[in-house]
């Protein structure tokens, strides 16, 4: 078990802290995430034909994911507010599941990761494809969140061993 020194966001005191990154050199990173959001066959073909009443569930869903990922130092706290060079969203139908597969990936050259950005865009994506869909199907499932692979920083490159 770690001490309460060894924690990046407790300060000495035992409190929460924002970890100070100034002294920390720029680089290019990296974040990529997934997600996915089951549903009943007939809701996904609602989505496919673009026939929900709220309208093109993919764009906005895509939309409002890139939204998120801009305001994610607002919305999870001790995150630094990071400059983002590039947010990219692609959500893409799947029969198998029955459902959407989420994939985001977020850019900077700064101090600090963006692996925080790119799990929040995945995130909200899919939560707005729920809102959008909701009308017909209640029972949507969203599952299986996780980072994929990190770009830069002192730890490198990491990529998940396994799928979720």
């Amino acid at each position: 078990m770690s001490a309460v020194s060894d924690l990046t966001h407790i300060g000495a005191d035992g409190r929460a802290r924002m970890v100070d990154v100034g002294g920390k050199p720029e680089t290019e990173r990296m974040a990529r995430a997934s997600g996915t959001i089951r549903m009943r066959p007939e809701t996904l073909s609602a989505i496919r034909d673009n026939v929900l009443a709220k309208g093109d569930a993919l764009a906005v869903a895509r939309v409002a994911g890139i939204m998120a990922a801009k305001r994610t130092s607002e919305l999870v706290p001790l995150c630094h507010p990071v400059a983002l060079t590039d947010v990219q969203v692609e959500a893409t139908l799947d029969e198998a599941l029955p459902g959407v597969r989420v994939e985001a990936v977020a850019r900077t050259t700064g101090r600090t990761g963006v692996e925080m950005e790119a799990i929040l865009a995945v995130s909200v994506t899919l939560v707005t494809v729920y809102d959008m869909a909701k009308g017909v199907d209640k029972d949507m499932l969203i599952s299986d969140i996780a980072l994929l692979e990190k770009r830069g920083g002192r730890s490198g490159h990491w990529t998940r061993e396994r799928a979720p």
